[in-house]
């Protein structure tokens, strides 16, 4: 290490001298190249730097657990007991490594996070594992194997990918949402036990993960979605409580007379915040149903996926943000500087489309969307082109397609226009890059064992899998859109 920060520090002072004996002027074919081998050279020796301490990391992990296991072995030794009770000891207590391929979640708190990132690649290179995923599925969970921030830790999501992602830990899942009493084989029963260790001071260690291949909590994306909001709101995965973030309306620049100070274009600081919430979930089957379950994969990532996904619509629509999601409806109703009322009360028409459509700021047109419910698409399609409307286009089954050049989403949890006077939302249009998902990584599953009819309190030969996960959303940005709205 000492001798990859005495050559990145030459690399540095070179560097800084090259600048400096350029000073105004732009660098020369030769400096230019030589600048270039620099950065090359930087580059390495950061690389370099990052896999020894990797392995720094590892060596004392080592030495840890090489700690423990001596512990563990001399207060057997001093009960009398000459068994140490672990074949990976040897007789002096010292931890014998075996080999652990890419997907074995064995062993996984030993390992570096260099190691982690790598091992869980080789997995998803394989794709065996992922097989009913789809491309830009897979791609999502490669660039969150990725990412270190502080609100998402890559390293934990890699390590939960592999102690599930592994041929012993599918199978035992896969018993443990069939039967009461799984009946685990050894290999099975380590699998299991290695998850729960890993997962150990989390959120995620009751009950049984859902393999991060069919998780929805992870894997969920736009294409296919019942939900509309995921195809157009700003998503993160987190590995956090809470969503945290930095806006601000932007620096104001000025124009200064030549020698005086410049002012003070401080800009105004603001932190959103996108708390999460948990989500629970209960899929009560029949013991002949659960006796053969052919494609449990692909048919348990449907059936988590399509109930987690219709609580979202809900939520992102009109959630109170009391114990759940806060929705953009509830988000912009609150903010009397976004609301914009039709010109007269109980009616709708093309002239309050052109009204919400002047009072969207030009900065957030470009990426607008308009949402509403299909009813009100319908209003809007029988407008025609009055009132200067010559900018929507309607499909040939008489659906709208787009306003003002910019595309529609429909949301069955947006309200309907009753035409009657009084308070009531109408559309949002704006730029839902302004609204945000926050997805916890991890979904988990119990096994209810048996039902109890609620009249006599007997069994029904029914079990159940109640699952739970957590995910927050908000707006971080109310003036990113208009609501449009009744009187």
């Amino acid at each position: 290490m000492d001798e990859i920060l005495r050559r990145l520090g030459e690399i540095e002072t070179e560097m800084r001298e090259l600048h400096e004996a350029a000073a105004d002027q732009a660098f020369t074919d030769e400096q230019q190249a030589r600048w270039g081998d620099l950065e090359e050279q930087r580059a390495e020796q950061v690389r370099l730097q990052d896999e020894e301490r990797g392995r720094q990391e590892q060596a004392q992990a080592q030495r840890a657990e090489q700690e423990r296991r001596r512990n563990l072995v001399a207060g057997f030794a001093a009960r009398g007991n000459t068994e140490a009770g672990d074949g990976n000891l040897d007789v002096r207590g010292v931890q014998v490594m075996r080999r652990v391929d890419p997907w074995d979640g064995s062993e996984l708190r030993a390992l570096s996070r260099a190691e982690v990132r790598d091992r869980s690649m080789k997995v998803l290179e394989g794709r065996e594992n992922g097989r009913h995923l789809r491309s830009d599925q897979l791609d999502k969970v490669e660039r969150l194997l990725r990412t270190r921030t502080e609100d998402t830790d890559g390293g934990m999501i890699g390590r939960r990918l592999l102690a599930s992602e592994n041929e012993a830990y599918r199978s035992a899942f896969v018993k443990a949402m069939h039967y009461a009493q799984p009946g685990f084989t050894d290999e099975e029963a380590r699998a299991v036990a290695e998850f729960r260790a890993m997962a150990g001071g989390t959120d995620n260690a009751g009950g049984y993960g859902v393999p991060v291949l069919i998780d929805p909590t992870i894997i969920l994306t736009a294409q296919g979605s019942l939900n509309p909001f995921r195809g157009l709101a700003r998503q993160v995965t987190i590995t956090t409580d809470e969503w945290k973030g930095v806006s601000s309306a932007g620096v104001t620049w000025s124009y200064d007379a030549e020698a005086s100070a410049v002012s003070d274009d401080s800009p105004t600081l603001a932190q959103p915040n996108v708390p999460i919430n948990t989500a629970r979930g209960f899929i009560p089957y029949s013991i002949e149903v659960g006796m053969d379950y052919p494609g449990f994969a692909e048919e348990m990532s449907r059936l988590l996926s399509e109930g987690y996904d219709e609580l979202q619509a809900q939520s992102f629509a009109t959630g109170s943000g009391s114990g759940q999601p806060r929705g953009i409806i509830t988000a912009l109703d609150a903010n009397t500087n976004v609301e914009v009322v039709v010109t007269t009360d109980g009616a709708f028409g093309g002239a309050d489309i052109n009204k919400v459509w002047s009072s969207l700021p030009d900065r957030w047109k470009q990426n607008a969307t308009w949402v509403m419910n299909h009813d009100v698409g319908n209003e809007v399609a029988t407008f025609g082109n009055g009132n200067n409307l010559s900018f929507v286009t309607v499909d040939l089954t008489g659906v709208i397609e787009t306003i003002r050049m910019r595309p529609i989403a429909f949301a069955s949890y947006f309200p309907d226009f009753t035409g009657t006077t009084g308070a009531s939302n109408i559309l949002v249009v704006g730029d839902f890059r302004n609204y945000l998902i926050a997805d916890r990584a991890g979904m988990s599953v119990e096994l209810v064992p048996h039902l109890f009819d609620v009249t006599n309190n007997r069994p029904t030969g029914q079990r159940g899998w109640f699952a739970w996960a957590r995910h927050g959303g908000n707006s971080i940005n109310d003036l990113g859109f208009r609501l449009l709205q009744n009187q």
